[in-house]
């Protein structure tokens, strides 16, 4: 089994800085791509940020410029750093991550229990 905890989340206040950051564990073979979602109510889940096992990025074009997603692999970490936050970023965020449990196995995904960002104007 693999487990995605998730930290950082929490109230800011507009203009603000927020850094979260998710730890991959367990049976991890190889551990490609990962990312952050967020899903706000009565909305679907989005994607805000992906970063390949090489450093190649994703952003959804309402972060571009104000959120940063880097990771550290050899601690199976990822980090999303999000400055100049507005309101309209409160949400969940969740983290994933595709995982190869052994190597000749599948990837699969796996889904942090998500963190709640709230920015207040």
């Amino acid at each position: 089994q693999v487990q995605l905890v998730e930290s950082g989340g929490g109230l800011v206040q507009s203009g603000g800085s927020l850094r979260l950051s998710c730890a991959a564990s367990g049976n991890i073979f190889s551990l490609n791509t990962m990312g952050w979602y967020r899903q706000a109510p009565g909305k679907q889940r989005e994607l805000v940020a992906s970063i390949t096992d090489g450093g190649r990025t994703n952003y959804a074009d309402s972060v571009k410029g104000r959120f940063s997603i880097s990771r550290d692999n050899a601690k199976n970490t990822v980090y999303l750093q999000m400055n100049s936050l507005k309101p309209e970023d409160t949400a969940v965020y969740y983290c994933r991550a595709v995982v190869q449990v052994q190597a000749v196995a599948p990837s699969t995904q796996y889904w942090g229990q998500g963190t709640q960002v709230t920015v207040s104007s």
